[in-house]
This record gives structure tokens, C-alpha cells and sequence, in this order.
């Protein structure tokens, strides 16, 4: 294992900037956003964000290199769709045999890309001691570089970021909670309560419905419950979902799957659930980490000759601190002129009364929080590529003012949300490099 744990201090600096498309930066595979002398690959774009020691800035994209393009979950996708032969191409991206060689991931006729969520690329390397297959791994150059997620660094965005190989601009899948523009409710799109019916909330085709469309095979392994779950029908559809009641059985089943050319997704969901319950760095969290990796074992074990093996996250976790909890039903200079909070306690969405200035409530915001969080105007947030490109229904459905919790802060509003909400002990969302920076773990079954 060769891959150097930075420091926490490192690892919650924020990422400058991921963006979408068909392009790889090299400088950036390994090294994350540390050194860009050497890298001429950028846009044009401003952006205001934190410098390394966390004050603010705000300065041209010439100065440091963008990272994301190939090296992103929306591409994962994509990029595995070549390797099978049966090319796609997304509103996103539109070339995927780029994907697959910036991704180095080899041809083969059947493939399967396991997701397991909460499970960062951090969070691999901080208990990898604790995981022989995915250590087996990483000891592959070809492992030892990290792609990143979508903001906000959630499961709902970024499922449909992975599903659809697009973006939560054009998905309309902004976050754990968002505004539902037929009712002006606050609607969750976990299951979709007080949202749009899936399909018409989520208009992408996805990865799936494109490859049947071309008499492919594409399976869904998952837990039986989510079989028509409304997250599933909106950035899973197509696929011929497949569940058994056992981790056990569940592994079985996906691996046979591969006797036949085609695709499978399977998703794995522990690391996220303990450690919102227990904590990242918990005991229950590290045997579910164990848990997951001898699952992976015996997935491989069980696969047929010739199966491409891909691993991905959907984002990666951060303790939080309690004593960083700000809440805004407290704080009369953040509640101000407020009608609804949305998102989640890393990555807020604030919607402004009605006559209330947007610029005025983002200063008040910005300056009672100073370097707790980075606040942005949508217009800012939209002009500086945080949800790619937006469709006119999704800038409908952004808050007026995007906000990233900074180091371990999480914000909240208990007029709305529950007391175990408000404290989990491990959280997502935000754009640090423990959140956004995920694995593309390649392996090749012989």
C-alpha cells in the first residue's frame, strides 16, 4: 500500500472546483487540487472559495487547474458501457471510449460496477489495515487515484448523477430536500415524500434505458425494498432489478448475473448507514467496513472468468463536531427574511421571502458565518459550475442561496428538522476532499 493518508486538516480543505465533461487533467489523477504549476487546462470562469488556510478568496480559474471531467462519478458509467462494446453517450458526456482510457478501465464482455454508499476514498485509506481485498487493490497504481462526486456530495444527487451520467442541473435532483415547484412544499427525495412522481421530477435518460434500448443486458442487485422505490424509478429505471434478503444471497445472485455479456449494478449500502447512526470512525462502522470488503471478496470469487470488477462511492463522510452545529432557528440574523431550508447540514439551500433582496439575505448569511461556510448567490453557485449544467426546471427548484459548511460545521433548522437529524455523528455534502473525492477501484476477474 502506497498511497500517503494526509492530514484531517488536509482532507477537510475544500476542492475549488469540480466541472463536467469529456477532458482529463493528468497533473490532478493523483494529486488532488495541491500542485498546478504545471497545468494549463483551464476556464475562464471567476469563483470565490477558501485558500488552504481557510480564509476567503476570490480570484480567475488561470490560477489553479480544474479537476473532474473523466475523473468523475458521472462518468463512471459511460466510460464502463465502452469497455463492454455497446458505447453511450449523455447530455454530459459525449465521448465515452475518452472515459474509459483516461479511466483505464479494460475492455471486457460483462461488467459490474458496485457502489457502495458512504464509502470515500479517505475513508477507504484510513481503515484500509481493516479491508485485504480492497488493500489487495490499491496496491495497483492503477487504483491509487481518487474521481470526484457531484455537489452536494449526497446520495440523492449523486445517484442520479451516476444513473443518468449527468448532473444534478439537469436531473433536478438537488439534494436530500429541495422545493417542489407544484405545491411549494418542502419535498425529500429519499422517498420522494411531498415530491413530483419520479418520472416527471427526473427527465435524464438513464445509462440503463440506453443500453436496453440497444438489447443489452443490464441488471439492478439490490435490497428487495428498493425494487420500485421512487429513487430507484428515477435515476435506476430500465435496469431488470434483481434482490435477494441476504447480503450473502444478494453477492450470489449478481455475480451470476455475469455468466452472460452485459452490464450490473449492484449497490451496497452499510458504510452510509452506520455512520450516520455510530460514526465514521466508530467500531460499528469499522466492522461494517469489514463486512463490505469480504462481501467484494466473495463477489470476485464468485464472478464469472473475464468480469470487470468497478467500485465507486457516491460520496465520502466526515465526523461532525457538535460544538460546530449552528442552528438557524437560533440565530435571528440567519432566519431573517427566510421562507424554507432545503439540502442538508453540509450543503444548505436557503429560499428568500417574498420582496426579500437575494443579495442582501447572502451577505447577512455570509457575514454571520465567515469562514464557517462558503455562501453563494444561485446565480454565483450556477455561474461557478456547482450543479453543471442547469436546465430552466432545476434553476426553478435551487434555493436563492447555496451555503457548504466549511471544516466539521453543520447547520440546521430545528423548527423542521428532528434532534437525531440535527445530530448525526457522520455527515455529507459539502465540497471538502473527504466528501468529494471517491474511488474507481478497477478489477479483472482471470
Amino acid at each position: 500500500m502506497s498511497v500517503e493518508m494526509p492530514s484531517f486538516k488536509e482532507l477537510l480543505q475544500f476542492v475549488e472546483k469540480v466541472e463536467y465533461g469529456d477532458w482529463y487533467s493528468k497533473d490532478l489523477a493523483v494529486c488532488g487540487v495541491t500542485d498546478v504549476s504545471s497545468v494549463t487546462d483551464v476556464s475562464s470562469t471567476k469563483v470565490s472559495n477558501f485558500a488552504n488556510d481557510g480564509t476567503k478568496f476570490s480570484r480567475d480559474d488561470s490560477d489553479y487547474a480544474k479537476v473532474g471531467g473523466a475523473l468523475h462519478l458521472s462518468s463512471v458509467l459511460p466510460a464502463v458501457c465502452d469497455a463492454i462494446g455497446t458505447p453511450v453517450s449523455t447530455a454530459i458526456h459525449h465521448d465515452p471510449s475518452f472515459l474509459r482510457k483516461s479511466l483505464n478501465i479494460p475492455s471486457a464482455s460483462r461488467a459490474i460496477v458496485v457502489l457502495v454508499d458512504g464509502l470515500g476514498y479517505w475513508n477507504i485509506v484510513n481503515r484500509i489495515g481493516h479491508a485485504p481485498y480492497l488493500r489487495s487493490l490499491m496496491k495497483e497504481p492503477l487504483n491509487q487515484r481518487f474521481i470526484y462526486s457531484c455537489l452536494p456530495s449526497t446520495t440523492v444527487a449523486a445517484m442520479g448523477t451516476f444513473g443518468t451520467g449527468t448532473c444534478p442541473g439537469l436531473t433536478c435532483m438537488t439534494g436530500y430536500t429541495q422545493k417542489n415547484n407544484e405545491t411549494g412544499a418542502l419535498a425529500q427525495l429519499i422517498q420522494f415524500r411531498d415530491a413530483p412522481l419520479p418520472e416527471n421530477l427526473q427527465l435524464q435518460p438513464t445509462i440503463f434505458e440506453l443500453l436496453v434500448k440497444q438489447g443489452v443486458r443490464a441488471d439492478s442487485v439490490s435490497l428487495p425494498k428498493f425494487e420500485n422505490s421512487p429513487l430507484t424509478r428515477a435515476a435506476l429505471r430500465g435496469a431488470r432489478y434483481i434482490s435477494a434478503k441476504t447480503p450473502r444471497a444478494r453477492i450470489c445472485v449478481a455475480a451470476n448475473t455475469t455468466l452472460e455479456p452485459g452490464l450490473t449494478y449492484m449497490y451496497l449500502r452499510d458504510t452510509d448507514k452506520v455512520g450516520h447512526n455510530y460514526g465514521c470512525d466508530s467500531d460499528e462502522w469499522i466492522a461494517s467496513f469489514e463486512q463490505v470488503d469480504a462481501q467484494l471478496r466473495l463477489l470476485r470469487k464468485k464472478c464469472a472468468p473475464g468480469t470487470l470488477i468497478i467500485i465507486t462511492a457516491d460520496h465520502g463522510m466526515i465526523q461532525s463536531d457538535p460544538s460546530m452545529c449552528i442552528d438557524i432557528a437560533k440565530n435571528p440574523k440567519l432566519a431573517e427574511g427566510v421562507s424554507m431550508v432545503a439540502g442538508e447540514p453540509r450543503s444548505v439551500m436557503i429560499y428568500a421571502k417574498d420582496g426579500v433582496s437575494v443579495n442582501d439575505l447572502a451577505k447577512r448569511w455570509a457575514d454571520e458565518l465567515e469562514d464557517k461556510a462558503l455562501v453563494r448567490t444561485k446565480r454565483q453557485a450556477i455561474s461557478d459550475g456547482v450543479f453543471g449544467e442547469v436546465c430552466d426546471r432545476a434553476n426553478e427548484i435551487l434555493g436563492d442561496v447555496i451555503v457548504q459548511a466549511a471544516n466539521r460545521v453543520t447547520i440546521v433548522d430545528s423548527r423542521t428538522q428532528t434532534q437525531k437529524a440535527m445530530s448525526l455523528p457522520s455527515v455529507h455534502g459539502s465540497m471538502t476532499r473527504m466528501e468529494l473525492e471517491i474511488p474507481c477501484l478497477i478489477d479483472l476477474v482471470d
